[in-house]
């Protein structure tokens, strides 16, 4: 308005002032009020931009375009009470149009000075940044879902991996507790097949006794007579004994042989699960290292919706 100029801060512009003037309207959108926040003036696009017309702008306060909280703050009493000491004041704000939708701006208020030096108005120059402020916040707000959940995933990860490596140290455990029966098995092998050798010996040196027997029963013709039946007859329970060590003891290297497989495959199965213990906490560092991703990009994330 041409009624607020202030001569005592004259304009430097080498540019006719009127024609800056008529191209900051027809590009910005601006409004004019006074020091209590009566809206004096408002050109076309601050108008179309909050969904009314200019000329039913006019004559309204400034705090019908701002939301109740911003109203009943302490920084609204603050910025009227630094525009009246001539402070100007730039930020992004929001801003409540007639049909009551939230509107972003990055806005510029400047005190405009009368003859004397006092502020007798303030031009409010602004930019409609509604939908670049939707947009990033739908970006943070994509950021920041995409982090909860990568976050819900990775400690979901770690749970499994944890129970994984529970199950396996149980196997670990019962592995060990297997090549243990199986060496007292071996052990206990190895002591019957020392009995069996002791008891063919003992077979061995019975079946000499017996010989020696028959032959001096044989010297002593009719009277070794029953004493060679006993000999005979002891000579086969010997034999028997022998074979039956024999059988056993043939079963018993069977058996020997079998523990020795089942050895080699639960000292293999033990270095595959070893192996996998080792993954599984590959696996569990891996998701907590995504743990914390997550929780860095969430932070970010917020910190970049505060800073919008």
């Amino acid at each position: 308005m041409g009624s607020l100029r202030n001569d005592k801060y004259s304009s430097t512009q080498v540019l006719e002032q009127s024609a800056v003037l008529a191209a900051m309207e027809q590009s910005l959108a601006m409004i004019e009020f006074d020091t209590e926040g009566k809206v004096l003036w408002v050109n076309a696009n601050f108008a179309r931009a909050m969904d009314y017309e200019a000329s039913k702008m006019v004559g309204m306060m400034h705090k019908q375009f701002c939301t109740q909280e911003f109203v009943n703050s302490s920084e609204y009493v603050t910025l009227w009470k630094d525009l009246k000491s001539g402070r100007p004041f730039q930020e992004k704000i929001l801003r409540v149009s007639k049909n009551q939708r939230l509107l972003w701006f990055e806005a510029t208020y400047i005190p405009v000075y009368d003859a004397e030096g006092d502020v007798q108005a303030v031009i409010k120059v602004a930019t409609d940044i509604t939908h670049r402020e939707n947009a990033m916040t739908q970006v943070t707000s994509g950021l920041q879902q995409m982090a909860e959940n990568l976050l819900k995933r990775a400690e979901e990860g770690v749970s499994s991996s944890h129970q994984i490596a529970s199950s396996i140290e149980r196997v670990v455990k019962e592995s060990d507790d297997n090549m243990q029966l199986l060496k007292l098995l071996e052990d206990k092998a190895n002591s019957v097949r020392g009995i069996m050798k002791t008891i063919r010996d003992v077979a061995s040196q019975t079946n000499l006794l017996a010989l020696n027997a028959a032959i001096e029963a044989a010297h002593a013709g009719e009277h070794g007579r029953g004493f060679s039946v006993v000999a005979t007859e002891v000579r086969k329970l010997s034999k028997q004994a022998e074979e039956a060590t024999k059988e056993v003891n043939a079963n018993l290297e069977g058996i020997a042989a079998q523990v020795a497989e089942i050895a080699k495959g639960t000292k293999r199965s033990q270095t595959v699960i070893t192996d996998s213990q080792h993954r599984t906490q590959q696996a569990v560092d891996e998701f907590t290292g995504f743990g914390e991703a997550a929780r860095q990009l969430d932070t970010q994330a917020k910190t970049l919706a505060d800073m919008l």
